[in-house]
C-alpha cells in the first residue's frame, strides 16, 4: 500500500503508520487526514493485524498541528465540515478494534495532540511537547480534543491547557496521565514495539472486547456499563481462545490464540 503523505508497513501482526512530511513538521492537512482515514479503514477490516504503532517522521514532530493555511481560507460552513471530518477520522482510529499506540517524538500540538488522544496508548520521547494552542489563533480544538482530554486528565487540568494554550513537556504529560510512558528518543520505537508485541501475544478477541467495553461503556451509567461488560464476558466464554487460554494455564504452557 502506497500513500503520498504516509509510510505504511505490516510486520509480525503489527501495522506501522508514519505521517511522512517532516519538512512541514508532519502537518495534518486535508490530504493527510484522508490518507489516515483510508489506512485505518484497511486496518479495521484486517483479521491479521493485532496492534498499530502510529508515529511521525523525523525528530522534530509527531504531528505539529493542522494546516493553518488551509484553516485560514475556510468559511464557517467549511470550518464545521473540517471539524466533523477530523472527528470522524479520529473516531475511526479510536474504534479500530485493535490497540493503537502513539509513539510521540517532538511536537504534538493542536490536531496532532488530538490525534494522539484518539490512540489507545501514548508513548512519548523526552523531547515530546504537547499542547492545544488553538485559542492563541482565535479558534478552539475541533477534532474532539475538548472531549477526550478532560476524560483523560480531568476537566481542570484540561481546561488549563486549552485556555492558556501553553505547551507541556513529556514528564508533565506523564505526571497528569496524558501519556503512559516516557523514553529516550532512541528507545521510543523499541518501547512501542515491545508494548505492541505484549498485546499481540494475548487473546485477540479478549483485547478487542476490552476496547469495546471501555469505549462503549464510557457514556453509560455504571450499572448499565457493568451489564454490558458481563455480556461481553459471556461472549468470550463461547470462544476457542477462552478454552485454549485456561487450559494452557492449567497445563503450564504458553497459549496459542487463534482469534476464534
Amino acid at each position: 500500500m502506497t500513500y503520498a503523505h504516509l509510510l505504511y508497513e505490516e510486520r509480525d501482526q503489527i501495522a506501522y503508520v508514519t505521517v511522512n512530511h517532516p519538512e512541514r513538521l508532519n502537518v495534518l492537512n486535508r490530504a493527510t487526514v484522508d490518507e489516515i482515514d483510508a489506512v485505518f479503514v484497511h486496518i479495521s477490516g484486517s483479521e491479521a493485524l493485532r496492534a498499530v504503532i502510529l508515529t511521525g517522521a523525523g525528530e522534530k514532530a509527531f504531528v505539529a498541528g493542522a494546516d493553518i493555511g488551509e484553516l485560514a481560507r475556510q468559511t464557517p460552513l467549511e470550518g464545521a465540515r473540517t471539524s466533523l471530518r477530523g472527528q470522524q477520522v479520529l473516531r475511526r482510529i479510536e474504534t479500530a478494534g485493535v490497540p493503537v499506540i502513539a509513539a510521540i517524538n517532538g511536537f504534538a500540538l493542536g490536531g496532532g495532540c488530538e490525534l494522539a488522544l484518539a490512540c489507545t496508548l501514548r508513548i512519548a520521547s523526552k523531547n515530546a511537547r504537547f499542547g492545544l494552542p488553538e485559542v492563541k489563533l482565535g479558534i478552539m480544538p475541533g477534532y474532539a480534543g475538548t472531549q477526550r482530554l478532560p476524560r483523560l486528565v480531568g476537566a481542570g487540568r484540561a481546561l488549563e491547557l486549552m485556555l492558556t494554550g501553553e505547551m507541556i513537556d513529556a514528564e508533565e504529560a506523564f505526571r497528569i496521565g496524558l501519556v503512559n510512558r516516557v523514553t529516550s528518543p532512541a528507545d521510543l520505537l523499541p518501547t512501542a514495539e515491545k508494548l505492541a508485541r505484549q498485546i499481540v501475544g494475548n487473546a485477540p478477541l479478549g483485547v478487542r472486547l476490552c476496547l469495546d467495553a471501555v469505549h462503549h461503556g464510557a457514556g453509560m451509567p455504571l450499572e448499565e456499563s457493568a451489564r454490558y461488560e458481563a455480556s461481553l464476558f459471556g461472549l468470550l466464554c463461547a470462544t476457542e481462545d477462552m478454552r485454549e487460554g485456561l487450559n494452557a494455564f492449567l497445563e503450564k504452557r504458553k497459549p496459542n490464540f487463534l482469534g476464534r
